[in-house]
């Protein structure tokens, strides 16, 4: 693999003649004769003063913060040195709101410094988690190696991470592994591939393409919120009293536009994201940084293609919506919730995950966030797992969404232990959009024409006019309170 310098990036991804370096030549005091002459010949091999090199610049004309590891320079490891060199520009970029993007490229702590180098990692966790605090974003791009406490600290705590294709990305080094251990490290599992595999990374992309990945999320990530110019409502039509088992039926088509559908013909930009950072992802939830016109988002939807009899929406899918509602906290943008669910996961695998109370935290989450929300209910709303991702300041529904504690047909068998009241059993419950909207717990209702399988363009693009609406009101109006929230279902 070919490894780029600090200032090959630089040049590749940043708009060009736009860097400004931060940095000031590092203190050496106090080093033996010996580490500093390995720093010296690390300088002239390098031709860099130090393993990171921090500055401004612009990408696409916007300025930016930066932070590049350079692994010519004593393998990218972090010393003193170059830890205050890093916490001064994080803290630099915080002052002046200025959005990070981080590039490491090392093999983790400088062993010649032992110890006082390893803290380092506390201040440099600090500096990022003040920089978020602030409700700016910090960006991460992993290259090839990055390792150990680098991993451990700055390259792993960002709002959008990417990496590297092919890149060795983990804690422990390979070769300590091995060295420690008398085998091999097992092959496949460090690398960029496997972590976006595992829901740890949003994406793997070569450098190539980072400037417009960086570009799209940041256009996302800092959009206004404030004075953005009204939508018109596009008005609500009347919709026909279709009958509850109709819904039902309707809903279940499976030429019915999902989540997808919907950001393809409705959004005006989406950047996905990938898992819950932590090590789990589920086809089930689509989680990306979306624009509906202007407006901004960060969108949650249950993807109806990636919920299948073998794979349910299970707790990770929980797991990674709270990852979002977490974003939408922290960086200020309106969340937005998709309902389309056939139900989550009923399992040994889901109980032991812990299902019932990811639906409880994720509840407890939507209903206190300090962030606007939205939710559209577009099909299917079957139990505990839709419920989960209901909460918010309002309510869109599709004509034929419903919502229900239990499929139609789990009511039955428990009020008559039989599947045959299944229709009876919807109606009594009060499951149709319609009569949400009449309860209040609905604000508004989106015509189908007279079905959305049938015209599955048209019905998103009128969702996404409602969409669009109701986010910019949303930020002007700034979030609910809680006791606001939880009021409609009283």
């Amino acid at each position: 693999m070919t490894r780029l310098t600090a200032h090959d990036l630089i040049d590749l991804v940043l708009d060009e003649g736009s860097w400004s370096s931060w940095d000031t030549p590092p203190s050496r005091a106090g080093v033996s004769d010996e580490y500093a002459a390995e720093l010296a010949a690390a300088a002239e091999r390098s031709g860099v003063d130090e393993s990171v090199l921090t500055g401004e610049a612009r990408l696409h004309g916007r300025r930016i913060g930066v932070l590049v590891g350079e692994f010519g320079f004593l393998a990218g490891s972090i010393g003193r040195a170059a830890a205050d060199r890093i916490v001064a520009g994080i803290e630099r970029a915080t002052r002046e709101g200025l959005p990070l993007v981080a590039a490491p490229v090392s093999g983790g702590t400088r062993m010649q410094e032992g110890t006082p180098a390893f803290v380092q990692m506390v201040r440099i966790s600090a500096a990022v988690a003040a920089h978020r605090t602030a409700g700016l974003p910090y960006l991460v791009y992993l290259r090839h190696p990055t390792t150990g406490g680098v991993m451990a600290s700055w390259g792993s705590l960002g709002h959008v991470t990417v990496a590297e294709p092919g890149a060795l990305v983990g804690f422990l080094g390979p070769r300590v592994y091995e060295a420690l251990y008398d085998r091999p490290f097992p092959e496949g599992v460090q690398t960029s591939e496997n972590l976006y595999a595992h829901g740890i990374i949003d994406a793997v992309l070569p450098p190539e393409e980072i400037a417009e990945i960086l570009d799209r999320a940041l256009t996302t990530l800092m959009a206004a919120r404030e004075g953005v110019a009204p939508v018109a409502d596009p008005g609500e039509e009347d919709v026909p009293d279709v009958d509850t088992w109709d819904c039902v039926t309707r809903s279940r088509r499976p030429d019915r536009p999902g989540v997808r559908r919907l950001l393809r013909y409705a959004a005006s930009e989406v950047v996905p994201l990938n898992g819950t950072g932590q090590g789990e992802r589920d086809p089930g939830l689509l989680i990306a940084l979306a624009r509906f016109g202007e407006a901004p988002c960060v969108f949650l939807g249950q993807d109806r293609r990636g919920q299948t009899t073998d794979h349910p929406l299970g707790p990770e899918a929980l797991r990674e919506a709270r990852r979002g509602m977490r974003l939408a906290s922290e960086l200020g943008l309106p969340l937005m919730t998709v309902i389309d669910t056939q139900g989550a996961a009923l399992s040994a695998d889901a109980e032991n995950g812990g299902l019932a109370g990811e639906i409880a935290r994720s509840l407890a989450d939507l209903v206190t966030l300090d962030a606007p929300t939205l939710c559209l209910m577009l099909g299917e709303g079957n139990g505990g797992g839709a419920l989960a991702l209901l909460p918010a300041d309002r309510v869109v529904a599709a004509q034929h969404a419903w919502l229900s504690p239990l499929p139609p047909e789990g009511a039955s068998a428990i009020v008559h232990r039989d599947l045959d009241h299944a229709a009876e059993m919807a109606r009594a419950q009060q499951v149709r959009a319609i009569d949400l909207h009449r309860r209040g717990i609905v604000d508004r209702i989106v015509a189908e024409k007279p079905d959305a399988a049938d015209e599955p363009e048209e019905f998103c693009r009128r969702v996404g006019a409602v969409l669009e609406h109701e986010l910019s009101a949303l930020l002007a109006s700034g979030p609910g309170s809680p006791e606001q929230r939880a009021r409609r279902y009283a």
